[in-house]
């Protein structure tokens, strides 16, 4: 299987994460996963959901919720430094952080490396991979500003978690896929969660 980096960090908007990690499942892709220490936080608080950190009751909770493959999802701690997603000789191409908080968004800005969410996203920037962070903050100060624009013109994709309405959505899902979607758009990975402009039912010119 294609194997694929996805962070989750503190910024709110973990249903995005759980539904970006649920399709990359099902598409066939190894999933590398990394959470920061308010990740988890915010997995508990918007989710009710908190995930075990033995190896085996992780693997056996991805096989019975996400109906993932034996060891298809490979949960890394924070300081696994020989772990694939830290080195560009075995590191995937691509990596998403979602929800990418201002926190980690500034400190893949500076190249800081300081723990292996951190390290993995300076990799695929300096193998020149593919690197989508999915911010969600509002209001964004100008120092946020600055800092996305000089990730975005080293090639990073910055793709915030803004939902648009033209599919009229009728369920918070629908707004969840429609941001998922894209995402999985962006990494060239066929879906059907979200339909595009003009099509199945999406409005052209408003008719």
């Amino acid at each position: 299987m294609q194997a694929i980096t996805l962070a989750i960090t503190g910024a709110s908007g973990a249903p995005y994460a759980l539904r970006l990690l649920e399709t990359l499942i099902r598409a066939e892709r190894q999933v590398y996963l990394l959470l920061s220490s308010a990740a988890k936080v915010v997995l508990a608080t918007e989710t009710a959901q908190k995930w075990p950190s033995s190896d085996e009751l992780f693997d056996q909770l991805m096989c019975e919720r996400f109906h993932a493959k034996s060891a298809q999802v490979v949960c890394l701690g924070k300081e696994q430094w020989f772990s694939p997603v830290a080195s560009g000789s075995s590191a995937p191409k691509q990596m998403v952080v979602c929800p990418c908080s201002m926190g980690t968004l500034s400190a893949i800005c500076q190249g800081s490396s300081d723990n292996l969410i951190e390290r993995a996203a300076d990799v695929v920037i300096k193998e020149r991979g593919q690197l989508i962070l999915v911010p969600r903050e509002m209001p964004l100060s100008a120092i946020h500003l600055e800092n996305m624009l000089k990730l975005a013109r080293l090639g990073v994709e910055i793709m915030p978690a803004a939902p648009g309405f033209y599919h009229q959505p009728k369920t918070i899902n629908d707004l969840i896929d429609h941001v998922v979607g894209r995402i999985l758009d962006h990494l060239h990975i066929d879906q059907s969660i979200m339909p595009a402009w003009g099509y199945n039912g999406c409005r052209i010119n408003g008719e």
